[in-house]
């Protein structure tokens, strides 16, 4: 386990705007831990980026103690044992439960993600047909959120706290709401999922996670110049 004598010994690499190090920073908020963060320009990718994460060269990642660790939600899970004596548990304790927060963490990766992908960089039908996709993922969250055991009734996905599945969805909510704006859709419609878009509200208000959560108008703003640069 981690301990307190330890702080001063955590960076984190990553960028202000991005989803996947807001995962992060709000799993260190929520655990209150203290971190040095390095803002990363990407361009060009600093040495100590490419030295930390040779394989994908990608931000976040985590150095804790002089050791790296890479990718989002794996560092995620490294914090709930790293440091498991500090509260909230990111991670349920049953193993059923563990291995649902597990799923659907690997939904918002695998099947919602390169949907809202498809969103920063489509044009026309594409953009239609993306915005389409994500939206029929998002009304799968809303029914699990109504009829899931484990989630239904609570105001966050595994109860009073936040844990792993909200750090998974929740920490795109401002890239998800600068694409509603950058590109004139609608993927979360409180109308048709209720459920979910005020789960989102909650979310981004709660302490631990408005502090870090970027401003969707940046968000905004950042997406409609990367889409134009991209169909110059």
């Amino acid at each position: 386990m981690a301990t307190e004598g330890e702080k001063g010994q955590v960076k984190l690499l990553g960028a202000t705007l991005s989803p996947f190090v807001v995962r992060v920073r709000i799993a260190l908020a929520l655990k209150g831990i203290d971190y040095e963060f390095i803002q990363e320009s990407m361009h060009p990718k600093s040495e100590l980026l490419v030295k930390s994460n040779p394989v994908h060269k990608k931000i976040p990642v985590l150095i804790h103690n002089g050791k790296p660790v890479c990718e989002s939600m794996i560092i995620v899970q490294y914090i709930e044992e790293a440091w498991g004596n500090k509260a909230p548990n990111l991670m349920p304790e049953d193993p059923y439960d563990r291995a649902i927060a597990r799923f659907w963490a690997a939904f918002v990766d695998d099947k919602l993600f390169p949907c809202l992908r498809g969103v920063f960089t489509g044009q026309g039908e594409q953009l239609q047909k993306a915005v389409e996709d994500s939206v029929t993922n998002f009304l799968l969250i809303e029914e699990a959120l109504r009829t899931n055991h484990c989630f239904a009734g609570k105001p966050y996905f595994r109860g009073d706290d936040m844990s792993f599945i909200d750090m998974a969805l929740g920490g795109l909510s401002a890239i998800i709401k600068g694409a509603e704006k950058a590109t004139d859709s609608v993927l979360i419609d409180p109308k048709k999922m209720p459920l979910l878009s005020a789960w989102m509200d909650r979310f981004c208000k709660s302490d631990g996670v408005k502090e870090v959560m970027p401003d969707p108008a940046k968000q905004a703003e950042s997406i409609t110049i990367w889409r134009a640069n991209l169909w110059v």
